[in-house]
């Protein structure tokens, strides 16, 4: 009798954590240890679910497709992450790419970001696209395009007097390749006033108009007489 009226070492009361493990109502160690287990399941299954991808994964990922500049703040609201860190690790993927020295480089150009081919791998690139038929711009639409580049809004009347030969049929390629758009009218003459889009910007690899060479001193200054003597 004495043995079961004695005190007990700490820890060995009925229902209480002792040397043996956690007891349950039953005193048994198994039972509290099953309690606790069943409680974790619905845990750890909430844990084991799969997690998406990284944010530079996502973005790698995105500029892959893209066939134009896309806006941080377009990136931002499909990635459901605040700009400031969309923007933060488009740079640091450009920076990585060029320090690894991938064949592409990640470009802000046209208010947006896309990947490009180096310039170093224009020749590979270009003997593998050409195949005999690639489409380039004739001298005469060059000639064009810098002039509207330089000194847009320009009308058709303007740009025919810098290059002193008529360039309505110029106007229209570039105009049907999407290089240069429509920019309203001249208040006074009421001519037609074109500009370059952005896709001019797109495939200069140019952020804005204000990185382009400086050319423009190279041209006439007398355009306004060239024009009143056509």
């Amino acid at each position: 009798m004495s043995s079961e009226t004695g005190h007990r070492p700490p820890g060995d009361e009925p229902g209480t954590p002792g040397a043996g493990g956690p007891a349950g109502d039953s005193g048994h160690p198994s039972a509290g240890t099953a309690r606790t287990a069943q409680v974790a399941d619905p845990v750890e299954t909430q844990d084991a679910a799969p997690a998406g991808p990284d944010l530079r994964t996502s973005l790698d990922a995105i500029l892959l497709v893209v066939d134009e500049p896309v806006a941080e703040i377009t990136l931002a609201q499909v990635l459901e992450r605040p700009v400031h860190e969309v923007a933060g690790a488009l740079r640091a993927l450009s920076a990585e790419y060029t320090a690894a020295g991938r064949g592409f480089d990640l470009r802000e150009v046209a208010g947006g970001w896309r990947l490009y081919t180096r310039a170093e791998c224009a020749a590979v690139v270009e003997r593998f696209v050409r195949d005999g038929q690639q489409a380039r711009l004739t001298q005469a639409a060059l000639e064009t395009l810098a002039v509207v580049a330089y000194r847009q809004p320009v009308s058709r009347a303007r740009v025919a007097a810098v290059r002193g030969v008529n360039s309505d049929g110029v106007m229209r390629t570039l105009l049907a390749r999407g290089l240069v758009e429509e920019a309203g009218t001249d208040p006074e003459s009421q001519a037609v006033l074109y500009r370059t889009s952005s896709y001019f910007l797109e495939r200069l690899g140019l952020r804005s108009l204000d990185e382009l060479p400086p050319l423009a001193p190279f041209l006439p200054d007398d355009v306004e007489t060239l024009e009143e003597q056509k």
